[in-house]
């Protein structure tokens, strides 16, 4: 993925270089105490043993488990677990759980449970990891007025790609940029998921809404056309409004549970997606591309449909007849006519 080449329309904004930040600041959400980055709020949990590794990676679809131990047990507790939503400045119960019975909550329902591995175990397994639930977690140990804690990070395995719709660059506000993402297979990209495309490689000139509600760019080569010289890294365009202004999305996407396989032919947008049913599968969408392109090393030199109306291709070797630049990534056609027929298309089908 490299370059778009459309520039800033705006003053460039901050360069943050090579630290990432934490949207939320200090204080307490709903009632509940935020927690340091990798400690427990006291000087060192009493009960609660520190996790050897505090990020735990998974894919979408796996079953992920964070790990919370007791080194003993109190009389008389309770376990709750819960985790912080980026962008919502809120704290969600995920389950609560007395050592013997567990109630889960919120939106994991039932792919929350304990893991039970002993008696002391506390540690939480999520099945069928979603994209959703990346994140930061947190294992609370409530005994009487006493608690401590520790904290966990869930980070996905995936890929941040640039978008933006037919009608052209800078059309989205914060919603409906989060729409969009969610239409395409993915979901509005962490400033973390930004930072970690940017040291594998993305370079792009337009900025985009991320999910903690800042507008940001990845810039590797500094240029003109990309907000002046300097130095490398992620700019920013500071505090926005997210009902008012407009700029293009930063989404996320994952591992698929399924494939996407490429139809040759010289079809229109229609044709293609009657092309792809014959098949058993649909036309795949942008983050479907990209998840294959980034996953399984899908290569092709073939420009396919894709179901937002765009055209594109991947590439994981690039060569001279097959794109131009030098770099890796999934190259963009644009949105041509529906009734052009002069591309295949890319399908997608569960397996």
């Amino acid at each position: 993925m490299r370059k778009g080449e459309g520039g800033a329309s705006e003053p460039p904004g901050k360069l943050l270089g090579t630290r990432s930040e934490w949207a939320l600041g200090a204080g307490r959400i709903r009632g509940l105490p935020l927690w340091p980055l990798c400690s427990a709020p006291h000087p060192g949990p009493h009960y609660l043993l520190l996790p050897i590794h505090e990020v735990i990676h998974s894919r979408r679809g796996a079953t992920a488990t964070l790990p919370c131990v007791l080194g003993t047990s109190p009389p008389s507790y309770k376990v709750r677990w819960s985790k912080v939503e980026p962008g919502e400045l809120r704290e969600t119960i995920i389950l609560i759980t007395n050592g013997l019975h567990a109630r889960g909550y919120g939106h994991l329902g039932g792919r929350a449970s304990m893991r039970r591995g002993h008696r002391l175990d506390a540690s939480l397994v999520i099945k069928n990891v979603r994209l959703e639930d990346e994140g930061r977690y947190r294992c609370e140990l409530i005994n009487g007025i006493e608690d401590e804690s520790v904290a966990l990070t869930l980070r996905l395995e995936g890929v941040v790609f640039p978008y933006q719709p037919s009608r052209g660059r800078y059309q989205f506000n914060y919603f409906e940029a989060k729409q969009a993402c969610e239409e395409q297979d993915g979901r509005l990209a962490t400033y973390s998921q930004l930072y970690q495309a940017w040291t594998e490689g993305l370079d792009w000139c337009n900025a985009g809404w991320l999910l903690e509600g800042s507008v940001r760019y990845p810039v590797l080569n500094a240029r003109a056309p990309c907000g002046g010289h300097g130095r490398p890294g992620i700019r920013s365009y500071g505090p926005r409004d997210r009902s008012r202004d407009r700029y293009d999305a930063f989404c996320f996407t994952s591992a698929l549970a399924g494939q996407v396989f490429f139809v040759p032919g010289r079809l229109t947008l229609s044709e293609a997606h009657a092309a792809c049913r014959r098949r058993g599968a649909v036309v795949a969408k942008v983050g479907h591309l990209y998840a294959a392109w980034k996953f399984s090393g899908l290569d092709r030199c073939d420009g396919g449909w894709l179901a937002d109306g765009s055209v594109r291709f991947p590439i994981t070797t690039p060569r001279p007849r097959c794109g131009g630049l030098p770099d890796p990534g999934v190259r963009s056609f644009g949105f041509p006519r529906p009734q052009q027929a002069a591309y295949g298309t890319y399908c997608y089908a569960e397996k």
